[in-house]
C-alpha cells in the first residue's frame, strides 16, 4: 500500500508527517511525504525556526510525482493542518491528479480547525474552506468533537446528538467519518469515547481518559484508522484497531512522563496492541 501524506514536519517531536509517517510504515505502508512546512519543534513550545513552504512547493513535488508516473500506484492521499487556503486548494489539486491516475484512490482529511477549551485556532478562512471545500471533497473525515460541531454547525452535548452531527457531515460527502476525543453528557467522566461511522453503521469505543496532554496524537491516529479502513474496509475494525494502538502509545507516555508522544519507544503498540478495545455497533 502506497499513501502520499501532505502535512507540517519537524526536526524535534512528533506532530503533523511526524507523528504520521512512521506508525504508517511501521505497518508496512510505503508513504510518500510532502512536508507543508520545516520547522524545529512543534508552534506548542513558544518558540521554533524554520520556514512554511507556499502553495507552489507542494505543486511542484505532486508534479514530480506525476512525472515519474507513479500517481497511479498510489491508493490514497492524507492531510492534516492546512496553514492557509492556498494550502488547501493546491492539496486538493494534488487529489485531483491522484484521482485522475488511480479513480481508487481515498482521500482522507484530517480537518484541523479547533479543539475543546481552545476554540478555533486556525487562520481565518480554514473553517469555512474546510466545511465547503475539503471536507466535500474527502472520502474520509477525522474531526475531534469541536471539529464536528463547526463542520456540522450543531452541538453535540449527547451521543444521540453527535450521532446526528456525523450525520450532517456525512451529507457534506465523507462515506466515512471518525470522532476522536469525545466526551458527551453519556460518557463517564473518567472515560473519552471515539465514534466511526459509514453506509455499514456507527461503532462507538470508550476507552480510560489518560491524564495527559500532547501534540500529535490526533494526527497519529488518522493515519493509523486510514490505512486499517483502506486495507479492510471494515469501519468497526479500523476503528479498534487505531484506538488501541493509540491507548498504548499514550499510555507508554504517561508512563515516560514527556510531553512528546513515546511513538518509537511504543512502536511495538503499532502492529501489536497490548490492550485490545473491541469497537461496539451501535443501534440505529
Amino acid at each position: 500500500m502506497n499513501i502520499i501524506s501532505i502535512q507540517s514536519h519537524v526536526a524535534y517531536g512528533h506532530v503533523g508527517n511526524d507523528a504520521a509517517v512512521f506508525p504508517l510504515q511501521r505497518m508496512g505502508v510505503e508513504v510518500w511525504p510532502i512536508h507543508t512546512v520545516q520547522f524545529s519543534n512543534h508552534t506548542g513550545y513558544g518558540n521554533w525556526k524554520g520556514h512554511v513552504f507556499d502553495a507552489g512547493a507542494i505543486g511542484d513535488v505532486a508534479a514530480g510525482l506525476e512525472q515519474r508516473g507513479v500517481l497511479g500506484e498510489c491508493d490514497g492521499i492524507l492531510s492534516g493542518y492546512m496553514g492557509s487556503a492556498d494550502i488547501g486548494a493546491a492539496i486538493l489539486d494534488v487529489v485531483q491528479k491522484l484521482k485522475r491516475a488511480n479513480p481508487a484512490a481515498r482521500y482522507c482529511c484530517d480537518p484541523v480547525i479547533g479543539d475543546v477549551g481552545r476554540g478555533i485556532f486556525v487562520r481565518e478562512g480554514i473553517p469555512e474552506f474546510m466545511r465547503t471545500k475539503a471536507v466535500p471533497a474527502a472520502d474520509i473525515v477525522t474531526p475531534n468533537q469541536f471539529e464536528l460541531d463547526v463542520l456540522s454547525k450543531r452541538t453535540s452535548k449527547t451521543l444521540r446528538e453527535a450521532r446526528e452531527a456525523m450525520k450532517a457531515v456525512h451529507g457534506l460527502g465523507p462515506r466515512a467519518i471518525l470522532v476522536t476525543s469525545l466526551h458527551t453528557n453519556d460518557t463517564p467522566k473518567d472515560c473519552i469515547d471515539l465514534l466511526a461511522s459509514d453506509e455499514t453503521g456507527c461503532f462507538m469505543v470508550r476507552t480510560p481518559n489518560l491524564p495527559l496532554t500532547v501534540n500529535g496524537a490526533g494526527d497519529a491516529i488518522a493515519a493509523l484508522f486510514f490505512a486499517h479502513y483502506l486495507r479492510d474496509g471494515k469501519i468497526g475494525e479500523a476503528l479498534s484497531r487505531a484506538t488501541s494502538s493509540i491507548f498504548g502509545i499514550l499510555t507508554r507516555t504517561v508512563e515516560a512522563g514527556t510531553r512528546e508522544i513515546q511513538l518509537v519507544a511504543a512502536q511495538d503498540e503499532i502492529v501489536n496492541p497490548s490492550r485490545i478495545f473491541a469497537a461496539k455497533a451501535l443501534e440505529s
